[in-house]
C-alpha cells in the first residue's frame, strides 16, 4: 500500500529535508537474506549505504508505518512478516519482532490509521489482516481470506475503507470492505472485477486526486485505467495501453512490475521487465486516462522502484542486475534522467523511500 504511505509522510520527509536530514532509502536483497537502509543527497540523487541488517531468509515487500519510523518486511522464503523501527537520526534498523505467516507473502500494506497490516500471498492465494501493537511491531492474526492463485497485491483506497487484490493468473482484481467496527474484510458486490486472459493485474495504485486507480498489466505487457467509485468501492474498466513502444518486437518474453503514480497525479510510471525500462504516461486531469510519453532504459529486471514523496527522484532496483538506478524527475514533463548506478548486491526486491 505504497500509494497510502506516500502521501502521508510526504509533509514529514519535506520538513526533515529542509532541517538537513535527506530521506532513507531501504533495499531489499533477496538472495543474501538482508535488508540494507542508503541516505539519499537530494542535491545529487547520491546513495551512502548506512546500514544492512540479516534477516531469516529472502525478503521481498517493504512498507512503511503511515506515521511512525517503522518498516515492514515480507520474509518470502521462510513465509515470515518481520516489523523494525527505524532510528531517525542515523536510519539504522532495529527489529521489533517477526511471525509465522504462511508461503511467500508477495505485497505488505498498512492502512491509513496505522493500525492494521494487510498482506497478499503468492503461492497460498490467500490475504491476512494482523493488528499492529502499541511499539509498532506486528499483533495477532485477525482474519485469513482465500482468494486464489497469484495474490500479488493488496491495496486500499485513500480512506482504507476498500481494499482491492490483484491476482495474475486468474485475470482478476477482488473487492473488499473494511468494516472498522469488527475489523474484518468483507466481499464487495461484485466480489471481484474480470479482466481478459492474459492480461495479469498485478500491481495497482490509486491517483492521489481523482476518482481513478491504475493497474500493471503482468503478461499483458499494459497499464490499465479505472474509474472508481467512492460510494459503492468498485472498479470499472475503462482504458488499456501498451507498455511498450511501437517498434517493439513483441515475439520477445517479458512482462510489467511496479507501478506508481507521480505525487503531483500529472504522470504515471511503470516497469518493464524483459524491455528493461520505465514506461512514462502523462494523466488528463478532467478524466484520468493515460496518454504514452514513452520509454527510459532501466536496470535489468526492474522488480520494484519507488518515486520519493517530493516527487524528485525515482530509484528503480535491477533483479537481475544488483543496482539501483537514481533518475530524476522533470517535473514539466515527467522524463527521466539518470543521474548515477549503485551496485546494491544480489537481486534487490523492493525499494522504499521513507
Amino acid at each position: 500500500m505504497k500509494s497510502l504511505w506516500l502521501s502521508l509522510v510526504m509533509f514529514t520527509l519535506i520538513g526533515s529535508t529542509a532541517r538537513g536530514r535527506s530521506p532513507f532509502v531501504h533495499v531489499s536483497l533477496a538472495k543474501e537474506n538482508r535488508i540494507v537502509t542508503y541516505q539519499l543527497n537530494p542535491r545529487d540523487g547520491g546513495l551512502n549505504e548506512i546500514d544492512s541488517v540479516l534477516v531469516s531468509g529472502g525478503p521481498g515487500a517493504l512498507a512503511v508505518h503511515p506515521t511512525r519510523p517503522i518498516i515492514y518486511a515480507s520474509i518470502r522464503t521462510a513465509g515470515n512478516l518481520a516489523s523494525f523501527r527505524v532510528d531517525e537520526t542515523t536510519g539504522k534498523l532495529t527489529k521489533i519482532n517477526q511471525v509465522a505467516a504462511g508461503a511467500d507473502p508477495s505485497y505488505l500494506a498498512v492502512d491509513k490509521s496505522g493500525t492494521y497490516l494487510f498482506s497478499a500471498f503468492y503461492k497460498a492465494g490467500k490475504i491476512l489482516l494482523h493488528s499492529i501493537t502499541e511499539n509498532g511491531g506486528i499483533g495477532e492474526e485477525l482474519q485469513s481470506i482465500t482468494t486464489d492463485e497469484r495474490a500479488h497485491a493488496i491495496v486500499s483506497d485513500r480512506t482504507s475503507q476498500y481494499w482491492f487484490v490483484p491476482h495474475t493468473r486468474p485475470n482478476a482484481i477482488f473487492q473488499f470492505r473494511f468494516d472498522p467496527s469488527t475489523a474484518r474484510l468483507v466481499k464487495n458486490t461484485p466480489a471481484k472485477l474480470l479482466r481478459q486472459p492474459q492480461t495479469g493485474p498485478r500491481h495497482l495504485w490509486f491517483h492521489p486526486s481523482l476518482a481513478t486507480a491504475y493497474s500493471s498489466d503482468e503478461q499483458g505487457r499494459s497499464v490499465s485505467t479505472y474509474a472508481f467509485d467512492r460510494s459503492k468501492g468498485t472498479l470499472e474498466l475503462t482504458q488499456t495501453l501498451s507498455t511498450l513502444p511501437r517498434d517493439y518486437d513483441h515475439t520477445q518474453t517479458g512482462s510489467t512490475s511496479d507501478i506508481e503514480v507521480h505525487p503531483s497525479g500529472k504522470f504515471v510510471y511503470v516497469a518493464n521487465r524483459g524491455h528493461d525500462s520505465i514506461a512514462r504516461f502523462s494523466v488528463n486531469l478532467d478524466d484520468g486516462l493515460l496518454k504514452s510519453l514513452g520509454n527510459t532504459p532501466s536496470e535489468s529486471t526492474t522488480r520494484s522502484f519507488n518515486i520519493d514523496p517530493s516527487g524528485q527522484f525515482l530509484i528503480a532496483a535491477g533483479q537481475h542486475s544488483g543496482n539501483l538506478a537514481v533518475f530524476r524527475i522533470n517535473s514539466e514533463n515527467g522524463d527521466l534522467k539518470r543521474l548515477n548506478t549503485v551496485v546494491a548486491g544480489d537481486s534487490p526486491w523492493w525499494v522504499v523511500i521513507r
